[in-house]
This record gives C-alpha cells, structure tokens and sequence, in this order.
C-alpha cells in the first residue's frame, strides 16, 4: 500500500508541470476592419500572424482570437468584450477607435467607451493593451490631435501598456495597403504584427494577475 502512495507521488511530480504549462493562454484582438483583416484571408491579418511568431519564438500555448469586426466603432467595445470574457483571456488587444475618427464622433464619448472596456478587463484580471490610432490631416489639427490624445491619455490615466499607433509604417505607403488606401494588405498586416510585439512580448512574459 506504502509503496502505491509512493509512486502515485512521484508520478504526479512528473506529471503535474506538463498540465499547468500546457494550459492554453489566450489573447482577445477587440478591434474593427484593420484587425479582422480587411478582404485578407484569416492567415494574412495580424491576431493570426502573431499567434504564428509567438509559436515559433517558444509560446507554443499562445493562442488569439480574432475579435475584429468590419465598421466597429468603440461604442459596442464593452458589450463585445463581455461576450468574449467566457474565453478566460489573459490579455486584451483593444484596437478599437479608427471609425469614430472616420466618422468625426465626439473624442469625449470614444474615450469613455474604451475607458468602460478597460475597466471591465481590469475587473477581471486581464492585461490590456491599448493600441493607438491618429487620422489624417485632412481631419483638421484640432481634432486630429484631440484624437491622438484620446489613446495617450487613456494608456498614461489607466495604467496600461500602450501602442502609440498601430499603422505606423504603413498608413499612406501605398505598397502596404489595398487599393483604398485604407487597409493595409499582407504586408503591410506583417508590419502591425511585429509593432504590436514590441509590446506583447514583455506582458506574456510577466506573471497572470
């Protein structure tokens, strides 16, 4: 009897690590257009592209979720969000704020909305990563820069890591971009991907909440 306790304890020795790191740790990309991957295939938009590299690099348990939805604007971000908490997600991609900018909406009224998705990830132990956005001149200085402000107010008030602008590199070079001008094609999808590892990559090497 003594000697069946003994090798039940042993083996659990054994066993017990390969369960906890082989737990799956999921990434939810909350975003619009650009993080679904605009008339791309599920394997050319970024969530997916990085889940691919993070894989090659050793985090073989990572896993995204591509929560991205054409024409979103931040004000469905936090009923969205909830839904998507069943998957237990460790981090939080929150790429949301490109179509209120298109469509000139009060910056007051974006910045709640990303505020209120922020807090409900916090409240549930979840990292966030808040990921920038800027419009183009054309939008006039005022706006374009209280736009901007929105993100790096946000990312500095709420105590989260922070991606000054997810198309850097990319938006107006038309090489990176379909033909509208607007959605970066497969490379440019390339170029968001490793800008937003800049940042990842330390938060999954930090410990869960």
């Amino acid at each position: 009897m003594l000697k069946i306790f003994w090798t039940v304890i042993i083996t659990s020795l054994f066993i017990a690590p390969r369960v906890v790191y082989s737990a799956e740790r999921r990434l939810i990309f909350l975003g619009d257009s650009i993080t679904e991957g605009y008339n791309l295939s599920k394997e050319d938009a970024y969530p997916f592209l990085i889940e691919s590299i993070l894989h090659q690099e050793g985090f073989k348990n990572i896993k995204s979720i591509n929560a991205g939805i054409s024409g979103s604007t931040t004000a469905s971000g936090l009923s969205r969000f909830k839904w998507y908490l069943k998957e237990k997600p460790e981090v939080l991609i929150l790429a949301l704020g490109a179509n209120d900018g298109l469509r000139g909406l009060d910056a007051k009224k974006t910045k709640q909305h990303l505020k209120d998705v922020i807090t409900e990830a916090k409240k549930n132990n979840i990292k966030v990563l808040l990921v920038g956005m800027k419009m183009p001149p054309n939008y006039g200085i005022r706006f374009t820069k209280d736009f901007e402000n929105i993100f790096v107010d946000l990312a500095r008030e709420e105590k989260v890591e922070f991606v000054p602008f997810l198309l850097e590199g990319v938006a107006t070079e038309k090489r990176y971009n379909l033909a509208d001008g607007i959605h970066p094609n497969a490379e440019g999808q390339k170029i968001l991907a490793q800008s937003i590892l800049k940042y990842l990559r330390p938060m999954l090497k930090q410990p869960s909440r």
